[in-house]
């Protein structure tokens, strides 16, 4: 039976990928590194601000760090109104609602970019609870710790949840969790999704196996 959905952010409601890669690149050009996908996907994709940056630019500061994180979010705020919705996102939250389902939105994202991402998105009101790793846990993903944190306020059990996760980091959580994880396959290889623990993956919300398998485990 299931009780309530668990939706990541970035990649998974829509695909912002390509644009924090431009922000990124940008912001670590002016540091001397250029970067590529690779590299992007590697060391900086689902990877919490000060870990990346830990990683990538470990002579900086605390405050010259926490500085380059804040102009590089503002970069991408910059660039992200031309954003959409990944196809079918629309049908599913509709969905969820009609049978009655709880609903989550589980991100390590800033806050910031939460909150404007929700608003250009019109979902600033579609979720029942919204958790955002920089404020409700002490580890972000991969750490499961948000995904049991949101399952403790949705009140549900990670038998009757399940979660849609686009990165590495996001799917480690929630299968973490004991959840059971749908891979969407905007940002990393299919069979990498896989491997990680995604008993499904699918490249967005209109897969027709999708509403297959929705119907059978409601």
């Amino acid at each position: 039976m299931l009780a309530g959905i668990l939706f990541d952010l970035d990649g998974t409601l829509v695909n912002t990928d390509p644009l924090h890669f431009q922000a990124w690149q940008e912001m670590l050009l002016s540091h001397g590194l250029e970067i590529d996908n690779v590299f992007y996907q590697t060391r900086i994709s689902g990877r919490l601000n000060p870990i990346i940056i830990q990683d990538i630019l470990p002579h900086l500061s605390l405050e010259q760090g926490e500085k380059f994180a804040e102009d590089k979010e503002a970069r991408f705020r910059e660039l992200a109104p031309s954003l959409k919705p990944l196809a079918g996102l629309e049908k599913i939250l509709d969905w969820t609602k009609e049978q009655g389902l709880k609903t989550g939105l589980v991100t390590n994202a800033p806050r910031k970019n939460v909150d404007f991402m929700l608003e250009i998105l019109e979902l600033a009101e579609i979720f029942d609870a919204v958790f955002v790793a920089e404020s409700d846990v002490r580890e972000g993903k991969p750490d499961p710790a948000i995904y049991k944190l949101a399952l403790e306020r949705l009140n549900i059990t990670p038998e009757t949840a399940l979660a849609f996760e686009d990165s590495p980091s996001g799917i480690r959580s929630a299968v973490g969790a004991g959840i059971r994880t749908i891979g969407i396959a905007s940002t990393h290889d299919p069979q990498k999704l896989y491997d990680l623990g995604a008993f499904k993956v699918i490249p967005d919300f209109t897969d027709l196996s999708l509403w297959s398998l929705l119907a059978e485990i409601l």
